[in-house]
């Protein structure tokens, strides 16, 4: 027998996955075959996010409906199948591929007599598992916080039908005023909550923002590793850098951003940071508290956007990307496009449909370090683009100009006459205009 449903709102999925939560996914679509098949991988994709919270998922439904349901989300029908796979399979928790209303909500716990969630809260539950860094862990409460306040009257309810359960009319309506008191009271804590929690994201947003001004004034060419979760940013900022960054084969083992120097083949000193992995179907309240940890990555000369090729969904997985891309303004941005996991791939012809999209990818595997050459030299190619010749006279008295022309540039050639260096660089456009006093000829 299940919970009575006035203590339904008392129940949390914290609660529930100590006490090992069994669930029952449910994805839900409209159409065809095709539509079907995307609802499979949304489904197989939203099993992955409860694996790596520690859910365990005991079944999974894929619903054909013609038309949803503004209740319930899914037609009286349907609810009746799911009732009974949830009974069936003793699932103590159901999950929602897509985001549902708090009165949805409401009702549909209800109806199973458990809880019920959806995408959005399981992945927000991930994130706050998952954070290291003070900022990290902030934006996730923001979220967290800002997901609860539409959903008051759900935690209360159980509480307002306790209390209005005996007495008269006039107690009856006193309860009700304590219910909704209640709730008054808890919106304003929220709203204390949220404001204090902004002011503290403000205060490390502040200190980041001149950590990033004193990068920018160094002219270090820097290129930010964007991409699908699990794609393999960190694995290969691992294999360029050396930089130890968290590796697991599961979704957003990396939340937070990590940026290295790396030398290129024409020694040049470069950043790569790596960055929070995109995912389809990203709750809106998350781009909105990692916009500025993304920015970090946005705020790089070049993208370097990796996509698992390996992955039977991996052009979907590339347009949501350049989505949450376009949603943050930075679509425009200049991009390497890199197939990683090119030793893994087993569907050549997902390979093909990439290449047609994007024919000029370099072909990786980050995790056996194939094809870096290619990678480098792609690298190179593109900063060269956002570059100028120029020739520089420079007295050999004034050495440590050439030397800070060497860590910014590339030499193309280089002499020495009388007291002089004379030397032809392949330098930023920003950082030539320092030199122009040096400068023999534009």
């Amino acid at each position: 027998m299940g919970p009575d449903s006035s203590d339904i709102g008392s129940l949390s999925l914290q609660t529930l996955e100590k006490n090992r939560a069994r669930a029952l996914l449910v994805s839900v679509y409209k159409g065809g075959s095709s539509q079907k098949e995307l609802a499979e991988e949304h489904l197989r994709e939203l099993s992955l996010l409860a694996n790596t919270y520690g859910i365990t998922v005991v079944n999974q439904q894929i619903c054909p409906i013609r038309q949803y349901d503004a209740a319930t989300y899914v037609t009286m029908g349907k609810l009746q199948e799911l009732q009974n796979a949830a009974k069936q399979h003793q699932a103590n928790l159901i999950v929602f591929d897509d985001e549902i209303s708090p009165s949805q909500q409401r009702n549909l716990e209800k109806a199973f007599g458990c809880p019920v969630i959806d995408r959005t809260e399981v992945i927000l539950e991930v994130f706050a598992q998952r954070a290291r860094t003070k900022e990290a862990r902030l934006q996730i409460e923001l979220a967290k916080v800002k997901y609860q306040a539409p959903r008051l009257k759900r935690l209360w309810t159980h509480l307002s039908r306790q209390h209005g359960s005996g007495g008269s009319g006039s107690a009856g309506g006193h309860t009700k005023g304590e219910g909704e008191k209640q709730i008054e009271i808890d919106r304003r804590i929220l709203k204390r909550k949220i404001d204090a929690l902004q002011s503290e994201i403000d205060e490390v947003r502040a200190h980041r923002e001149t950590q990033r001004s004193s990068r920018e004034r160094s002219d270090i060419f820097c290129f930010g590793i964007i991409g699908y979760t699990n794609a393999g940013k960190s694995t290969l900022l691992n294999a360029l850098t050396g930089a130890e960054v968290f590796v697991e084969d599961k979704l957003f083992a990396t939340l937070d951003t990590t940026t290295r120097k790396f030398i290129l083949t024409n020694h040049q000193e470069v950043l790569l940071t790596d960055t929070v992995g995109f995912i389809r179907k990203l709750p809106h309240l998350l781009v909105a508290a990692f916009k500025s940890t993304l920015e970090e990555a946005f705020a790089s000369d070049i993208l370097l956007h990796l996509i698992d090729v390996s992955h039977p969904m991996a052009l979907e997985q590339a347009d949501t990307t350049y989505e949450v891309l376009k949603e943050l303004n930075v679509e425009n941005k200049p991009i390497i496009t890199v197939f990683n996991k090119i030793d893994l791939v087993t569907d050549q012809s997902v390979l093909q449909q990439l290449l047609s999209k994007y024919p000029g990818a370099v072909q990786i595997s980050a995790a056996k370090q194939i094809g870096f050459d290619k990678l480098l030299k792609a690298m190179t190619d593109e900063m060269s683009k956002k570059r100028k010749v120029i020739s520089l006279r420079i007295p050999q008295s004034e050495y440590h100009i050439f030397s800070e022309i060497k860590r910014h540039g590339s030499i193309i050639s280089q002499e020495y006459e009388e007291n002089d260096i004379v030397v032809t660089v392949e330098l930023p456009a920003a950082v030539g205009k320092r030199f122009h006093k040096y400068t023999i000829c534009d």
